[in-house]
């Protein structure tokens, strides 16, 4: 995977405080192990709501940052713009992308004006969401700036009106609702300037939600989807498409539904772009490397080698 430079000092950012601190803190200690594997100097740091004590954390400056924060405060532009202000180089995307892809309206309102097919929507108020449809069912309710299907709720036909309680949602006024889109949930992971591959995941559960994501035998991962070619370079064209459109850097992996009652690649649509994908024992982005011959220690070291400031 090249030649790294060992001598390098690597402070691995996990934890944080957002609803995916748990999967941050195995994704960063897994990371850790890996790097140290490969011969670097490894700091792992766990990030609270304390800025003075990660800056005192990270001095003196670490050669490199690792950034293993998911959610709120770790891909959404906060920690990118305090590690842009120290001037240290970290992983993965900048300030920009990070703020954009966390919002999931505003990058398909970015994406539809490059041709990426996106599900119909609507941005709603948390009350309106309570006091009845804001779109015929089925249709989908999530959170606007959440990653790992957190908050997400599949209304259908059949339910009753009970899509959100006025305890239970927790994430903000914004909500998003989108048609539903049935068929197959397809991923892509993008490395560098190549989409890696793509995996279609069937969830044991009722859909890829929180639990089918990080749950041991939650979901069934197949990789390669077993598609027609067509769709599984549309696919990855499109995954590509997205980081580059984004501005994204290193790593970034991209989410899709695929109706395959459709003909051809027309029954794809987007979904979301994570910036942060995960590196826990389930997650996607890894396996697919590792279906190219790219083992999870050189993965982590490839990030490191690539990773900079971006201001």
């Amino acid at each position: 995977m090249g030649t790294e430079n060992r001598s390098k000092h690597v402070a691995v950012l996990l934890g944080g405080w957002s609803a995916e601190r748990e999967v941050s803190l195995v994704s960063g200690s897994r990371i850790a192990e890996a790097l140290e594997s490969k011969g670097y100097k490894v700091t792992a740091i766990d990030v609270q709501r304390d800025l003075a004590g990660l800056v005192a954390a990270l001095t003196p400056h670490p050669d490199v940052i690792f950034n293993a924060l998911h959610g709120k405060g770790g891909e959404d532009g906060l920690i990118q713009g305090v590690l842009e202000y120290l001037g240290v180089p970290y992983t993965h995307s900048g300030v920009m992308a990070s703020a954009v892809a966390m919002d999931k309206a505003l990058t398909k309102r970015i994406l539809a004006t490059v041709g990426m097919p996106v599900a119909d929507g609507v941005i709603a108020t948390k009350e309106q969401v309570l006091a009845g449809h804001v779109l015929p069912p089925p249709y989908v309710v999530k959170p606007v700036d959440e990653g790992s299907s957190v908050g997400v709720r599949i209304v259908r036909e059949s339910d009753n009106f009970t899509v959100l309680e006025e305890d239970s949602w927790v994430y903000g006024r914004r909500v998003l609702v989108e048609k539903f889109i049935p068929g197959r949930e397809l991923t892509v992971g993008v490395m560098g300037d190549r989409a890696l591959a793509v995996t279609e995941i069937v969830p044991r559960t009722a859909f890829y939600d929180y639990e089918a994501k990080y749950a041991d035998g939650g979901s069934v991962h197949v990789c390669p989807a077993q598609i027609p070619a067509d769709v599984a370079e549309e696919a990855k064209r499109l995954a590509l498409l997205a980081h580059q459109v984004l501005g994204c850097s290193g790593v970034s992996r991209t989410d899709f539904r695929w109706d395959d009652s459709k003909a051809g690649i027309s029954g794809l649509c987007f979904l979301e772009t994570n910036t942060q994908p995960g590196f826990t024992p389930t997650s996607l982005l890894p396996e697919q490397a590792a279906s190219l011959g790219i083992s999870y220690a050189d993965l982590c070291a490839w990030i490191v080698e690539h990773a900079r400031c971006h201001a």
